[in-house]
This record gives C-alpha cells, structure tokens and sequence, in this order.
C-alpha cells in the first residue's frame, strides 16, 4: 500500500470560526477517506519553505494538490484581475517546490481543482483569472446545490487515464479560475461544453488533475472512486 502525501491548505485567517482564533493547516477528510478506503497511509504536508520540500517528499510514495486559494498571477506573469480573490504566494511556491521534488524523485502527483491550476501554472500554462473573462455560461460554482450532486458535463478522451469514465461525464464544480494557456508538456484530456479544461495529464511523469471534485461524490459515484484507485495502486 502506498503513502500519499496531501498538502495541506493554510487557513491563516484569525476569527473566531471556524477554528477558535488558531492558524491551521489542513485538508479535508473526505480526501483522507478515499484513500483511506483503499487501504493506503495518508501523511499531511504543511506549508513550508520551499527548501524544505525535498524532506516532505522523502517521506511518502505519491502527493496530492489540494483545493484553495487562487493561484498568484505573478507566477505567470500577470497583474492581479480586479475579481481576483485571496491568494497565498507562500503555498504557492512550497507547491512549486514539492513538484519539482516529486518529478525528480518519479513520485506521482495528483491535482485536485485549484491542484490541477497550479500544475498549469508550474509547467509555464497560465489561467484566467476569472471565469469572466471567458465565454462560457456554464455554472462552474454551482452553490447552492450540494457538493455531492453533479451539475455540468465534461467530455473525456478516450486515449487517456481517465478512458474509464463515459465519454460525456457529470461533474460538480466549485471554481472561479480555469485553464487558458495549457502548460508545456501537459495534455488536456476532459473539456466541459463549454471548450474549457476539466482534466489534464502527462502519463511519462505521472501526473493526472481534475478540475472537479471528485472528493465529494466517490462515496455514491464508482467512478469517481476509481479516479482515487488509479491513482493511489499505481495503475496511472
């Protein structure tokens, strides 16, 4: 069984809820639940500084990418939008930094929403930083209907790691910044009707990111849980 390594997400905000005034680090436990189901080991990875990332690394088979903030477009080389929301130039980079440990120790990475965004970034892709600036009518924030309820197809390719889903897909959608230029070496491997990137990989390095959350529906949805499976027993 494998030891995933998820890093954690930074809540540094200093009200009283929803964690009475501390600063924490976190992930959610619907991510440790499906890969605990599978039989594997989960390990939190706090935000460091970036030359620590290398340690964390060496401790686990395989990291996960989280959900969270938005991806600082000084990474890409872009003023900030003026609907840009909260962004956390440290998580950024300890990100940065625990990818390229990964890559060079051949340890699988899996991204999840805002996971799949800085995997783009990483690889020289760029975002938009508000879904505004794209055409698409699609509600890619579909609160207030539930996590678990799926709300927007996508479209798969058959010729990818995820050639097990339909080819026209149900996903939820909980995000405001998207794909716009895909990164180097990076293929798109699912769009939703309305042309934007919903998956991508690059099957040599290991690495598969979804834009969706499929931490919300694997309990119901069998293939969404198999998106874990892959992953986690190394069939990627």
């Amino acid at each position: 069984m494998a030891i995933i390594g998820i890093l954690g997400t930074p809540y540094n905000t200093v009200e009283k809820t929803p964690f009475w005034w501390n600063k924490v680090s976190y992930t959610r436990q619907s991510i440790i639940d499906a890969f605990q189901n599978l039989g594997h080991t989960v390990v939190i990875l706090p935000v460091d500084k970036p030359e620590n990332a290398q340690k964390y690394l060496a401790l686990v088979d395989k990291i996960v990418l989280t959900g969270g903030a938005d991806v600082s477009p000084r990474f890409y080389g872009e003023e900030p939008h003026s609907l840009l929301e909260t962004t956390d130039p440290k998580r950024d980079a300890f990100e940065f930094a625990a990818i390229e440990a990964a890559l060079a120790a051949e340890k699988p990475i899996f991204g999840i929403c805002r996971g799949l965004q800085v995997l783009n970034v990483y690889f020289g892709g760029s975002l938009y930083q508000d879904l505004s600036q794209t055409s698409s009518t699609i509600k890619h924030r579909q609160s207030p209907t539930p996590q678990e309820i799926p709300t927007h197809q996508v479209t798969v390719a058959k010729d990818s790691s995820l050639n097990f889903l339909p080819e026209h897909y149900l996903v939820n959608s909980f995000h405001h910044q998207v794909v716009k230029e895909l990164g180097e070496g990076l293929t798109a491997i699912a769009h939703g009707t309305d042309g934007l990137v919903e998956a991508i990989e690059n099957k040599e390095k290991g690495i598969l990111a979804v834009q969706w959350h499929p931490e919300c529906t694997w309990p119901t949805e069998a293939f969404d849980q198999k998106i874990f499976q892959l992953f986690a027993d190394g069939s990627l």
